[in-house]
């Protein structure tokens, strides 16, 4: 989600090393741009998590196995994304990994960004682990907080446990926990002007899952569940209605996927308006994709145009 009007903080990143590292990716390079609109998909199947009785379900682990067949082409049609996005004006970044296989294809564009909402799963990962250690207790109604901020983007929810953990420092404790060397706090102390980068968050999402950032499963099972259950409108104050439509990109262009995600949007980047769609995808957790968008036009094209380039990185809706 997004708040007031802000200036986008760009910045040169760190290529993908971090993220090549982590254990034999192959990386497929190619050059970026977008396209244009789609027919209607319908809603994605949730992607949900089975508790047992008397605990919290383990995080799947993939196992070994082929490459899909939706990867073989798949760096040609990120490029042609890319160009069709560039035609109506936006420029996007976009990074997929298989977790299974560790095969990486991105659109070789790795500049750094202000993640606007994004940065709930920073705020919600930090006070989580206050929790698990001991340190603090959530009461009832912090959970219902804690549930609305990751589902429906609620920035109130996310300004209280900003500024009741620290502000900064959060994404400091999370970087920092996680390896995420292109992250870095905002310079303003606003929380939806944290900068990241496509590589960092998906780094994030596969390290959340297997455990390496220091989540212990049951608090990595209560954020990710939460964003299977990501609202079709977020609530968002400074839109007409109250609210934001926030099923762009993953949502709507991988239809027929179940799909955990947070999104993140904001107004105005110069003339531009950003949008961002992050996430898991698939039942068994497999795939994490991370797509960026920004472009000069109004917030009904910038969704459409970001949904059209996960519509022609993925035909049918599938992975």
């Amino acid at each position: 989600m997004r708040r007031r009007p802000s200036r986008l903080m760009v910045a040169s990143a760190a290529s993908l090393t971090a993220i090549v590292a982590m254990a034999g990716v192959t990386l497929t390079g190619c050059d970026a741009q977008v396209y244009g609109t789609a027919p209607f998909a319908p809603k994605a199947p949730q992607l949900t998590v089975v508790v047992p009785q008397g605990g919290m379900a383990p995080l799947p682990e993939p196992p070994p196995g082929e490459p899909v067949a939706t990867f073989a082409g798949l760096d040609e049609r990120a490029r042609q994304a890319t160009a069709n996005a560039a035609d109506v004006g936006a420029d996007i970044t976009v990074l997929v990994l298989d977790r299974n296989t560790g095969q990486l294809v991105s659109n070789g564009n790795s500049t750094a960004m202000a993640i606007a909402s994004v940065v709930k799963l920073f705020i919600a990962d930090d006070l989580l682990l206050q929790e698990a250690k001991g340190e603090t207790v959530l009461s009832p109604e912090d959970r219902d907080n804690l549930d609305v901020m990751l589902r429906s983007s609620d920035d109130s929810a996310a300004e209280v446990f900003w500024n009741r953990s620290g502000g900064s420092a959060i994404v400091n404790r999370v970087a920092a926990r996680y390896g995420l060397g292109s992250t870095r706090p905002p310079n303003d102390g606003r929380w939806w002007n944290t900068i990241s980068t496509a590589a960092d968050l998906v780094r994030y999402y596969d390290m959340l899952m297997n455990g390496s950032g220091g989540l212990p499963a049951e608090q990595a099972n209560v954020i990710l569940s939460n964003l299977a259950q990501s609202t079709p409108d977020a609530i968002d104050g400074t839109q007409p209605g109250g609210t934001y439509p926030q099923r762009f990109g993953i949502p709507e262009g991988l239809y027929a996927e179940p799909v955990a995600v947070k999104q993140g949007w904001m107004c105005c980047i110069g003339s531009d308006w950003m949008h961002l769609s992050t996430g898991v995808i698939g039942p068994d957790r497999r795939f994490i994709m991370v797509i960026g968008a920004l472009q000069p036009t109004n917030a009904t094209t910038a969704r459409d145009t970001i949904t059209d380039a996960v519509k022609t990185m993925f035909p049918g809706g599938r992975i």
